[in-house]
């Protein structure tokens, strides 16, 4: 009987292991002289600033500012652009810039109004090649290569590389690139490719910390752009929770997005962006339910089946605590009511004609056939699965990234601010032993369409102690009744304790990081500015950056929310003014408005030695200085270089 374990497989101090992992990093470095090579390439890469991140939360949909943050780096562009042309005009800086954002409207626009010659074309082309030049001095040769646009590639690096020397040779050579790029009409190209390196240098990688989806028109063309960026990672929210459910087919997640697309006013989405027919469901409200002011047919019909499809889940799991969500079998039909804590409260509506009243949970016929035709549409959505698999696959419930956590929504307290024990798919869990548990479920919601799974998803939407939630989403009461006094959703202790430092620290060392230097950093919650809240929580140990991209939230928190740059020299916060569109951008230069905050500045800077890369670099150096030995030795014989 075999009784050993993958940690005794890959245990090296096991000679025989060892021996087998040294042959095959033998087949990459074949004899030491490509072992030493190698080595002395990652020792220098620790020595190199480590790269600019990019933390960005709750985009919810709201595609053209989202693209327009992305393409300005929280304003690390522009502060690139200060810092090298310190002699430009202010206006000149702001031509150049949105030129680097959107390089092919505001090329067109210019030969538009005739701005265009070979002469704006040599100066902008040498300004576009000293930017990435400084861009570049954080990366390794090899690195800035694999950067740059293909099509283009050699003459950039030459570009990038040129160097002074005693008859100018190099300078005349230089030139004449410049020159050839013109003649050939190859120009406008040529800057949108250092546009794209040079933000692709900006930023090294970008944080995605949740809520993709719902409430804006294109979450669809934010998940394509993020599936050809260079390198990041996402923290599901809530409502990526919801359709990641929803595309794993659980029927009561796409119900569920579907009353919530309608209630955004944006279900043309799922027609338009996924190819999701709604017109069996169009017709069945039409023909099933009343007009009646306040609330449409497609509304009524959506809500009721959400309603029913939610008892029956909450029914089936007596651990999500949730029978105080059950409403149906509370409706006085006469009166038009609803018993709710105790109280009776009027709805908007009465007309529920599908409702039995003897088993108000119960589908009808034809709703079953219309949740049918609705599962399979989901699933069958080639758009919307390609999607999600890029949501499991780049994404997950957290992420300790460079000695910091980052989460979306909460980690459930207790009133005493201690972890609350949740009892999840069949035990009790807390801390991050809940999250890992709660991204297991996912996974294996979407990999095998459990039914358990797939409840619990929707439950990770809107549960009482979902660790992306937070809150107790007030579906019911928001949709069907009239009395705003109810519609406050209580929320979990975290957001009370999360002010403390103790409290963060406590969370730190629970996911194993230093509750001295590390951060937590969270989304979800936006932050009420014009009322005096700050994004900064227990005392510098936990960072609050909602993005504030939805309009909705622009009224109550004054601003268009936060971002947050990491860089080698400090953690900063961005605070944004809201994004006034792509025309006023091209033909105004009008960039987001943005204030920064210094959070933490480091008294020395940051390499890549301090990084999370920086432990595998020095593993990996280990490892080929044993390579290394056991080729002196003999013990793995080397093959001849090539020549």
């Amino acid at each position: 009987m075999n009784t050993r374990t993958p940690a005794d497989v890959f245990d090296e101090t096991n000679p025989q292991i060892e021996r087998r992992y040294l042959e095959l990093l033998a087949r990459d470095y074949p004899n030491r002289y490509a072992a030493f090579t190698e080595i002395i390439n990652l020792q220098a890469i620790l020595n190199l600033p480590k790269g600019t991140e990019h933390f960005i939360s709750d985009l919810h949909g709201e595609y053209e500012a989202f693209f327009h943050i992305l393409n300005n780096c929280s304003g690390v562009i522009r502060e690139k652009v200060d810092a090298i042309f310190k002699e430009m005009s202010e206006s000149d800086k702001a031509d150049l810039c949105t030129l680097i954002y959107y390089p092919h409207e505001k090329q067109e626009l210019l030969k538009k109004e005739g701005r265009l010659s070979e002469e704006w074309y040599r100066k902008t082309l040498r300004e576009l090649i000293e930017l990435t030049k400084f861009l570049s001095s954080r990366y390794t040769r090899s690195k800035v290569r694999k950067a740059i646009p293909r099509e283009f590639n050699y003459i950039i690096d030459e570009l990038l590389h040129a160097q002074a020397d005693e008859d100018n040779n190099r300078q005349r050579y230089h030139s004449r690139i410049y020159d050839s790029i013109i003649e050939t009409g190859s120009a406008h190209h040529f800057v949108n490719s250092l546009a794209a390196l040079i933000k692709r240098l900006a930023v090294d990688h970008l944080h995605i910390v949740g809520d993709i989806f719902d409430r804006g028109a294109h979450p669809d063309a934010i998940m394509d752009a993020l599936m050809d960026y260079h390198s990041l990672d996402i923290e599901w929210g809530n409502h990526d929770m919801l359709w990641m459910g929803a595309a794993a087919g659980s029927i009561l997640c796409i119900a569920t997005l579907i009353r919530n697309n309608i209630s955004y006013g944006n279900y043309e989405l799922l027609e338009n962006g996924y190819g999701i027919s709604m017109r069996s469901l169009a017709m069945f409200a039409e023909k099933t339910y009343q007009k009646e002011e306040g609330i449409s047919q497609f509304a009524k019909a959506i809500a009721v089946i959400v309603f029913k499809l939610q008892g029956a889940v909450i029914r089936r799991h007596d651990e999500f605590d949730m029978q105080d969500r059950l409403f149906l079998d509370k409706i006085d039909y006469e009166k038009g009511t609803v018993l709710y804590d105790g109280r009776e409260y009027a709805l908007k509506t009465c007309d529920f004609p599908t409702i039995d009243r003897l088993d108000p949970y119960r589908l009808s016929e034809e709703e079953e056939q219309i949740c049918h035709e609705l599962r399979q549409a989901f699933l069958g959505s080639k758009r919307l699965q390609k999607h999600i698999a890029f949501l499991f696959s780049h994404g997950s419930m957290y992420r300790v990234y460079n000695g910091n956590l980052l989460f979306h929504g909460c980690i459930p307290l207790n009133a005493d601010g201690t972890f609350a024990r949740v009892f999840c798919d069949g035990r009790f869990v807390q801390g991050k032993d809940y999250l890992d548990r709660a991204d297991a479920i996912a996974r294996r919601g979407f990999a095998e369409r459990d039914e358990d799974a797939l409840d619990y998803m929707w439950y990770f939407w809107c549960g009482k102690w979902s660790p992306l939630s937070g809150r107790v989403i007030k579906t019911f009461e928001r949709a069907l009744c009239q009395d705003h006094s109810i519609y406050e959703e209580p929320r979990d202790n975290y957001y009370t304790h999360y002010h403390k430092e103790e409290v963060c620290k406590m969370i730190l060392k629970e996911f194993r990081l230093d509750p001295e230097r590390g951060h937590i950093i969270n989304g979800h919650t936006p932050i009420r500015v014009k009322e005096g809240e700050s994004p900064i929580r227990g005392n510098g140990r936990l960072l609050v950056i909602d993005g504030g991209f939805c309009h909705a939230y622009h009224k109550t928190t004054g601003i268009a929310g936060y971002t947050l740059i990491f860089n080698s020299h400090e953690l900063r916060l961005k605070a944004h003014r809201p994004f006034t569109g792509l025309e006023n951008a091209l033909k105004g230069n009008m960039d987001i408005r943005s204030d920064s905050y210094e959070v933490e500045s480091f008294e020395s800077r940051r390499m890549v030695a301090d990084c999370d890369v920086g432990v595998e670099i020095r593993e990996n150096i280990e490892s080929l200085r044993k390579l290394l030995k056991a080729f002196r030795e003999g013990k793995i014989p080397e093959k001849t270089r090539r020549v």
